[in-house]
């Protein structure tokens, strides 16, 4: 409960007439009562002061407190009884990641893979209200997580993923195409998908334009997200003698990336280490937030009703006592 507001407050002015009605009763009173001069009270009986003459007064009381209490209930009081922030119908958003072997490369840290898995959790706790899913793809792709709410178990299933899960390639087509799927049927607002890659198309039966433009077609916006240093960078590499790190070329299809964000509405990032990274999710997180309508509403609770029984318990008290305990006194 959030306070006590009032629906019409201008009845509440009239209670500026209570202070009228209780001097017009005393001086109704006062005039209504005769004078007698005596010398001496001696002779009254002093029982004359019984409980029923202290209670006379009390009937106006009643009345008055009855009047003040339909007053305030005129008014329409009424109590907040929620507060919430809602979309008119939300943001469904699917992150599909590339888990290929190429995201073990150390330009980030630890490494891609799991700097992209961090960032993308942070992302994923800012907006706490979207349906969100997972898609992972690499020489061939599936649903990690379908679109939830419930973001612990997203969350989750993020940290599950590791590299060498599925065969190895970069099935680009495929993975973005198996994100439109899971969106194709939503009825939200603003459909998006962010689509991390740190390398070339080189598998899979779907082109990626061919994907982008069914994602078009489907009112799907693409953000595209090149991850990986300018020029070399260091890769884990499994020799006879264990694993070693060796400086390779950083090759990412970045006129690709920027053709299917373009075909959508979206745009093209280049992440080349955690902090740009944790930039451009921050940058996608105020971008989609400004595409709904939030507003903002308070659930209310009319409380008059309770107010007007007990007005007439207090007119029905004063009745009882008038015409029946003190009948007899005028």
């Amino acid at each position: 409960m959030h306070g006590i507001t009032f629906g019409n407050p201008a009845f509440l002015f009239l209670l500026v007439l209570i202070p009228g009605l209780v001097v017009w009763y005393f001086y109704r009173r006062r005039k209504n009562s005769a004078d007698l001069q005596v010398s001496s009270t001696e002779g009254f009986d002093r029982s004359f002061w019984n409980l029923r003459l202290v209670l006379l007064p009390g009937l106006y009381v009643l009345r008055i407190l009855a009047i003040i209490i339909l007053i305030v209930a005129l008014a329409k009081p009424q109590t907040s009884l929620s507060r919430q922030d809602i979309s008119v119908e939300g943001i469904d958003l699917v992150i599909a990641l590339d888990v290929s072997g190429s995201m073990m490369a150390m330009d980030f840290r630890p490494d891609r893979l799991e700097a992209s898995k961090d960032i993308a959790m942070e992302f994923i706790d800012g907006r706490p209200n979207d349906r969100i899913g997972l898609v992972i793809f690499s020489g061939e792709t599936f649903t990690q997580c379908p679109l939830t709410t419930d973001h612990s178990v997203l969350k989750n299933l993020f940290r599950d993923i590791k590299s060498g899960m599925i065969d190895d390639g970069t099935a680009l087509g495929d993975g973005l195409a198996t994100a439109v799927n899971r969106l194709r049927g939503s009825k939200a607002i603003s459909k998006v998908i962010i689509l991390l890659t740190d390398g070339v198309n080189n598998m899979g039966a779907l082109d990626p334009r061919s994907a982008a433009e069914i994602a078009k077609l489907y009112g799907i916006r693409i953000y595209t997200v090149g991850v990986g240093t300018m020029g070399q960078a260091p890769y884990p590499v499994q020799t006879p003698y264990g694993m070693t790190t060796q400086m390779m070329p950083v090759k990412i299809d970045e006129p690709l990336l920027q053709e299917i964000a373009n075909m959508t509405d979206g745009k093209y990032f280049r992440a080349t280490n955690n902090a740009k990274l944790r930039s451009i999710y921050q940058e996608i997180d105020k971008m989609e937030k400004s595409k709904i309508d939030v507003t903002e509403f308070r659930k209310k609770k009319e409380e008059f009703l309770p107010l007007v029984l007990l007005a007439f318990i207090f007119l029905g008290l004063e009745v009882l006592l008038r015409y029946l305990y003190l009948k007899n006194i005028p």
